[in-house]
């Protein structure tokens, strides 16, 4: 593969933690008196930032309780959020097939990255990836390009020689406007349609169907 390091996402991209993140946000708007939306409704909000999700879901721009409803959030999920998370099937088994083949791997996500390594912890007994790039790591979030940059920095490869790996529209536009080549994987709320409308390298419907691909075009 050309790449030298490839970044994924965390959430819909690596692991489905979609369950938990619909019983917090349910937990949470209840708490705070508000109507409860239909599980697409949240699903559909995975990959903003916690407070942009509880302005769409509550229909409150700029909600001044929404810094009061993120804690409440996170202390939910300090109880559900890694136990609640399942890795996809491929995605563990292809961490490490890049790491044999000395591929730097990074993970840029919207998540805190203590959540994110907790979670490898209780499933993998590892954290089996180079860096991991949290919300709370990044000047400004996703589509923001600085993530990206600060992984290109800490695993010391250029943005040219990395691939990005996301499920949603707020991935792609980070690809672009880092610069990096993007690939698509549909295991999020987007469709191939949406993807069709952004720079991408490839669309799969699994993360083995992705490199697979690439594989074998090289």
């Amino acid at each position: 593969m050309r790449y030298r390091a490839v970044v994924f996402d965390f959430d819909l991209t690596l692991a489905d933690s979609s369950s938990a993140i619909i019983e917090c946000y349910k937990h949470t708007l209840s708490v705070f008196g508000y109507p409860v939306p239909s599980d697409k409704a949240i699903f559909d909000t995975i990959g903003k930032t916690l407070l942009d999700s509880f302005d769409i879901l509550t229909g409150v721009l700029n909600n001044p309780r929404r810094e009061e409803m993120r804690v409440e959030y996170v202390r939910k999920a300090d109880k559900v959020m890694a136990a609640g998370t399942v890795f996809y099937p491929d995605s563990i088994a292809l961490l490490q097939v890049l790491n044999n083949a000395g591929i730097k791997t990074a993970i840029v996500s919207s998540k805190m990255k203590y959540r994110i390594e907790e979670t490898f912890m209780l499933h993998t007994g590892c954290v089996p990836v180079d860096e991991i790039i949290g919300l709370n790591d990044m000047p400004a979030p996703k589509p923001a390009p600085d993530g990206l940059l600060q992984a290109s920095m800490l695993l010391n490869v250029p943005l040219k020689d990395i691939l990005y790996v996301g499920d949603s529209m707020i991935d792609a536009e980070t690809a672009r406007n880092a610069g990096v080549d993007f690939a698509a994987v549909l295991t999020g709320p987007t469709s191939r349609e949406e993807f069709e409308k952004l720079p991408h390298i490839f669309i799969g419907s699994s993360l083995m169907e992705i490199f697979t691909s690439i594989n074998n075009n090289e």
